[in-house]
């Protein structure tokens, strides 16, 4: 039986006004240029925005990291970008980072989360998307997700989960990675996913190897050299049949966590899941969004979407993430609403302190 493979691809290209959402022309063109591709590259495709980030999901049987189905997101991101600089759209091409396409567009700019897998009689997608936060948002989630008995009851009363997952962890400083199997290796995975800003978790597994999860690991600024944007990650979840239900995918993000990003990427604050037509960044131009289009894959068919979170189920969250919000935003631009130096390197923080640098003294012993 051939597999399938589902590839979610986003870019920052362009936006209105600033950084708070893609422009409808956008979302137009990318759609039609992927409909193009139906039943010749593509099986099926979606396009959605989460923010400012065009999102593009698409199924095909090509297997990961293909060269036609990278180029396909390439050339659709940068015919966009001609038309949001013709627009005089804020940050055209922001994520484009380079000038010609070479075989692969990680690295490029773009994020990009892909899984392949042989579907099951009944095969529950979820695919998160975020603005405005780095890829380690994920970690919190993940780790409640296929690691934490008291979300996913799953891992005690299926069969089909009691042996554990094994998490694929990637240092994206060092650019090594790691795999830790759970729930033998549970603290020592905690010890390492917490620091959210170098350590990010790239997949999941069952332990007889079914994929479970995917996500985009692209780090702006070590990408650029400098800051850039913000990363935006988006996250592959498979659901039921062995694997935490639905409802147990989505549990996690009924709590409010705190991430990294926000204004300037320069910020902490509360990560809210809302509805995609909640999902304009504008106070602070944030705080920081997720959002989550669930699918059942039919022969690579996307049925769907539904709009996972656009349910009053999640209102509490998102007013405690409001409260959260107010409660950061009072202390200005000290820590910790700023981020901390290490995490400030690539913004323009470096070349202000060079103004003042020959101004410091000894201090006296």
């Amino acid at each position: 039986m051939p597999k399938t493979t589902i590839s979610v691809i986003k870019a920052d290209v362009g936006s209105y006004p600033g950084h708070s959402r893609t422009h409808p022309k956008l979302l137009e063109r990318a759609q039609k240029l992927l409909k193009e591709q139906e039943g010749k590259l593509l099986i099926d495709s979606f396009v959605t925005h989460c923010g400012d980030d065009l999102e593009l999901i698409m199924t095909h049987s090509h297997g990961m990291d293909n060269k036609e189905v990278h180029k396909l997101a390439w050339d659709i991101f940068m015919d966009c970008t001609k038309i949001a600089k013709s627009m005089k759209l804020y940050g055209a091409g922001q994520d484009m980072l380079a000038d010609a396409f070479s075989g692969n567009i990680r690295g490029l700019g773009p994020g990009v989360a892909e899984m392949e897998f042989e579907e099951r009689g009944s095969d529950p997608v979820l695919v998160f998307m975020a603005d405005k936060t780095g890829p380690g948002a994920w970690n919190f989630f993940l780790y409640k997700i296929f690691a934490d008995p008291f979300n996913t009851s799953g891992l005690v009363i299926d069969p089909g989960m009691h042996e554990g997952f094994i998490f694929e962890v990637y240092d994206v400083q060092e650019k090594r990675k790691i795999q830790f199997r759970t729930p033998e290796e549970t603290y020592s995975l905690l010890s390492c996913i917490g620091t959210c800003s170098r350590y990010v978790v790239k997949s999941v597994r069952r332990k007889d190897g079914m994929i479970a999860a995917s996500t985009s690991t692209e780090t702006m600024n070590l990408v650029a050299g400098r800051y850039v944007g913000k990363d935006d990650p988006v996250m592959i979840v498979r659901a039921q049949s062995g694997l935490p239900s639905v409802g147990e995918v989505l549990e996690p993000f009924c709590t409010p966590i705190i991430v990294a990003g926000w204004m300037r990427g320069s910020h902490n604050g509360p990560l809210m899941p809302v509805a995609v037509y909640e999902a304009n960044c504008t106070r602070f131009d944030g705080p920081p969004r997720v959002i989550c289009l669930g699918f059942q894959i039919n022969n690579g068919e996307l049925v769907g979407p539904a709009d996972m979170f656009d349910d009053p189920a999640f209102d509490r969250v998102r007013s405690r993430c409001n409260e959260l919000a107010d409660f950061v935003r009072d202390q200005g631009p000290f820590e910790p609403h700023r981020l901390p130096p290490g995490e400030m390197e690539y913004t323009a923080l470096p070349g202000i302190e060079k103004k003042f640098g020959k101004r410091w003294e000894e201090i006296p012993e």
